[in-house]
């Protein structure tokens, strides 16, 4: 029961952090919203037995990644966002997917079934061990993981390149 109660608490903590990241008008702001969804996000993980996915969530994600996200920010100099009245077609496709997606969420919510898809919510499984997670990032994953790190190292440039001030 207290591990159900810490779970909607930490669920809408995420939620709170993830709109207040929506709302924000700084991008530091923004950022250190996205601080409080990793954060809670990790809280999540420890909740569900899942020490070492936590640790690299609050180690690669809040820390790494974050720090990358306000160098960027930094380096662009960019200041508060200007507002706008917003694009009519995200009003027209937007407001209904939410709509479908909060229904479907609620309707398996409700439905009580178990499982979720192919995947049973309930009972034993490797969900966040060590050796199981470095089996799949070293052996079936590796080709992506590498991919994935390219890419980073590639938008670190970028951002380099667009932040440097012709002389």
């Amino acid at each position: 029961m207290v591990h159900q109660v810490l779970f909607i608490v930490f669920g809408l903590i995420c939620v709170a952090g993830a709109i207040n990241l929506l709302v924000q008008r700084h991008p530091i702001s923004s950022a250190l919203s996205l601080v409080v969804v990793m954060a809670s996000l990790a809280l999540i993980y420890l909740l569900l037995g899942a020490e070492f996915v936590a640790a690299i969530q609050v180690i690669v994600y809040a820390g790494a990644i974050m720090v990358l996200f306000v160098f960027v920010i930094m380096l662009l100099n960019a200041g508060a966002e200007e507002r706008t009245r917003g694009s009519r077609m995200a009003l027209i496709v937007g407001v209904p997917g939410v709509i479908i997606l909060a229904g479907t969420v609620g309707w398996m919510l409700v439905s009580g079934s178990g499982r979720l898809g192919g995947v049973n919510l309930v009972g034993p499984s490797s969900f966040g061990e060590t050796h199981a997670i470095a089996r799949l990032l070293f052996k079936e994953f590796l080709l992506p993981f590498e991919i994935t790190s390219v890419l980073i190292l590639i938008a670190i440039m970028g951002a380099v390149v667009l932040g440097k001030r012709e002389n």
